[in-house]
């Protein structure tokens, strides 16, 4: 009696919940779309940036935590400071200098020293995004087999996407680094 009345109440408690399908837990692209600005002779400079990777295999939790890992390393070693501050221009994509970087810089870095660890281009992919207080930024999403979760400059908590609060505009295609696709996911897009 106990039991059965504990199920009805997990089956109404898990009806109310919101459903999270598993193609939600990947960022899905919409169309190509143009590239970030700043971004332009980002695959002549750094080839390994824009690499599709042969492997399509999903990193898994040991992955993970090695890019949890690598996130944090790179917060703390990397300091920040404005493309404008640094070139006097608003956006330029490239490693962190000496001086730091900003957040595509980061994101960068983070995607060097994953790809010289082993783990596969192709499921390291620069994202364009609004965060919560709906300032451009930018982060690395990393492709696991539980969803993709997000490597950012601002925290070394490495999230799943959709727990960041943030807009996600565009993404490196998985299959065509060198391209960008609008995403349009998360945030403020959720309607």
């Amino acid at each position: 009696m106990i039991f059965r009345a504990f199920l009805a109440a997990f089956a109404v408690i898990m009806w109310c919940l919101p459903q999270v399908t598993i193609a939600e837990t990947f960022l899905t692209p919409k169309m190509v779309t143009a590239s970030p600005q700043g971004s332009a002779g980002l695959c002549t400079r750094y080839g390994w940036a824009c690499a599709a990777s042969p492997e399509q295999g999903r990193i898994g939790p040991a992955g993970l935590r090695i890019a949890t890992k690598i996130n944090a390393q790179i917060n703390a070693e990397v300091r920040e400071v404005s493309d404008q501050s640094q070139y006097r221009q608003a956006e330029v994509w490239t490693l962190p200098t000496a001086r730091g970087g900003d957040c595509e810089d980061f994101a960068l870095l983070k995607k060097k020293r994953l790809i010289e660890r082993g783990f596969p281009a192709n499921q390291l992919l620069i994202a364009t995004v609004l965060d919560r207080n709906h300032a451009s930024h930018a982060v690395l999403v990393v492709r696991t087999t539980q969803g993709d979760y997000v490597l950012d400059n601002l925290t070394n908590r490495v999230k799943p996407w959709r727990a960041t609060g943030y807009t996600f505009l565009k993404m490196q295609d998985p299959d065509a680094p060198h391209l960008w696709q609008a995403v349009l996911a998360g945030g403020i897009a959720q309607g």
